[in-house]
C-alpha cells in the first residue's frame, strides 16, 4: 500500500508542476524536460509516469477539474443551507470568475488548454467533460427555479445555462486581458442574474474559508 501512495504522490507532484507552467506560460511550448525541472525530478522519472506529453496534460487537467469542483462546492456551501437554485447558480458562476489567485490560475490553465487544442486536433477526442457537465447541472437548477416560479416560463433552461456560461467565460477572458477588474466582471454577472431571477433578495455569496 505504501508503494501505491508514493506513486500517486509522485504523479501528483509532476502534474502540479505542469499546471504551474501552464498558468504562467501556456502549454504549447511546454516540454517534458521543463516539467521535470519544475517538479525537481529527472526527465526519466517524468517519462516513467507519463509516456507522452498528452498523457501528462490530460492527467493534470483531471486534477485541475477536481480542484475546480472543490472550489464550486465551497462557494455553494457558503451561499446558504439548504442550497436553493438561485443561490447555487449564482455561487457557481461567481466562483468561475477570476477574482482571486486560485480562480485566475484555473482560468489561465483552461485557456492554455483550449489554445493547445487549436494547434493539436488529436486532443479534441479527449475533450474535458467539466463544461458539458456543468452546463447540464446549471440547466437543471434553472428548471427547478422555473418550476418554483423564480424564472419566467418563457425561458429555455438549456439555452439560458449555455448563455450564462459563455458570458462568464468571456468575462473571465476580459479580466485576464485587463479590460475590466474582477469586481466589474462580477457586477456584469449579477446584473444579468437579476434580469433573469429578479432583484437579489440577499447579499451575494462569498467563498467559504479554506
Amino acid at each position: 500500500m505504501a508503494a501505491r501512495v508514493d506513486h500517486e504522490e509522485r504523479r501528483k507532484q509532476i502534474a502540479e508542476a505542469l499546471l504551474r507552467i501552464a498558468a504562467a506560460e501556456g502549454l504549447q511550448s511546454v516540454s517534458m524536460r521543463a516539467v521535470a525541472a519544475e517538479a525537481g525530478v529527472s526527465l526519466r522519472l517524468v517519462q516513467y509516469y507519463f509516456t507522452t506529453k498528452q498523457a501528462l496534460v490530460l492527467d493534470a487537467l483531471a486534477r485541475l477539474g477536481t480542484r475546480f469542483q472543490a472550489r464550486m462546492d465551497r462557494w455553494v456551501r457558503a451561499a446558504g443551507s439548504p442550497p436553493q437554485p438561485r443561490s447555487t447558480v449564482t455561487a457557481i458562476l461567481s466562483s468561475i470568475l477570476p477574482t482571486d489567485e486560485e480562480s485566475r490560475q484555473i482560468t489561465r490553465i483552461y485557456a492554455a488548454y483550449y489554445a493547445l487544442v487549436l494547434g493539436d486536433s488529436s486532443l479534441e477526442e479527449h475533450a474535458i467533460p467539466q463544461p458539458a457537465l456543468l452546463e447540464g447541472f446549471l440547466a437543471e437548477q434553472l428548471r427547478q427555479a422555473q418550476e418554483a416560479g423564480a424564472v419566467g416560463p418563457g425561458k429555455d433552461p438549456v439555452m439560458v445555462a449555455a448563455g450564462l456560461l459563455a458570458m462568464v467565460n468571456g468575462l473571465g477572458a476580459s479580466v485576464l486581458g485587463g479590460q475590466r477588474t474582477g469586481a466589474a466582471a462580477s457586477d456584469v454577472l449579477h446584473h444579468h442574474l437579476d434580469e433573469l431571477f429578479g432583484p437579489a433578495p440577499q447579499a451575494r455569496p462569498h467563498p467559504a474559508a479554506t
